[in-house]
């Protein structure tokens, strides 16, 4: 069953943030994920979110989610993200369909 990792993201450091997005991409394609959205316009539809840019990711299942997430390969950009950017990350599991 298909999971989505969701993140919300504010850029801090523009450069920092470009070099993190190219070693990043290596490590979720490795794992089988791919980009279903990555900083598209957005538009708030209802309530009082303002995203600055938004992610979404896409893996076979929420245990391969998780595998990329915490893999030895994504640990330094992982830190990279932490410093040139403000997160929030969110797994939500998918569904096949009927």
């Amino acid at each position: 069953m298909p999971a989505y990792i969701i993140v919300e993201i504010e850029v801090l450091d523009p450069i920092g943030y470009e070099e993190y997005k190219k070693l990043a991409a290596a490590t979720v394609e490795k794992h089988g994920g791919k980009y279903i959205v990555r900083g598209g316009k957005t538009e708030v539809l209802e309530g009082d979110w303002k995203p600055k840019r938004i992610v979404v990711l896409q893996f076979e299942s929420a245990d391969r989610a998780k595998e990329w997430l915490n893999c030895e390969e994504y640990r330094e950009p992982r830190k990279m993200r932490h410093r040139t950017a403000r997160t929030n990350m969110i797994l939500v599991q998918g569904r096949t369909s009927p």
